[in-house]
């Protein structure tokens, strides 16, 4: 029996110093941990759309979307499994604050991303894909 796949989307963001865009999560899986900000994609939603509306609600910032960085499974709640697909973005306007389902938010130094609290496999696979 195959699990339920859930969709989802993340968005990876820099600022004008190159600084990327890092959510802590407040709830599980993997709650206080660092991650990308992002969430499901709701019914009737494309990618875009929903980068967009999750952008929104956990970092206060309005995003243009930019072109797919990558793909990654990861075990999400009762068996599932979260599809996510990690697109760049770019700030458009809004002001950073954490909300909706991030616990705090903060620009992160490339260099530094790896030392932080992160998501499990995050600064491996941000790694493969030529971001950190």
């Amino acid at each position: 029996m195959s699990s339920r796949r859930i969709p989802c989307v993340g968005g990876i963001i820099r600022d004008e110093a190159g600084r990327l865009l890092l959510i802590q999560r407040g709830h599980e899986p993997e709650a206080g941990r660092w991650s990308l900000p992002g969430g499901r994609i709701e019914p009737g939603e494309s990618d875009a759309q929903a980068l967009v509306r999750e952008m929104l609600e956990e970092t206060g910032l309005t995003v243009e979307p930019g072109p797919l960085i990558g793909a990654v499974e990861r075990p999400g709640p009762a068996g599932t499994v979260l599809d996510i697909r990690d697109y760049a973005a770019t700030v458009t306007g809004g002001t950073l604050r954490a909300g909706d389902d991030a616990a705090g938010t903060s620009w992160v130094p490339a260099a530094e991303v790896p030392d932080w609290p992160l998501t499990t496999g995050l600064a491996e696979t941000l790694r493969s894909w030529g971001v950190l």
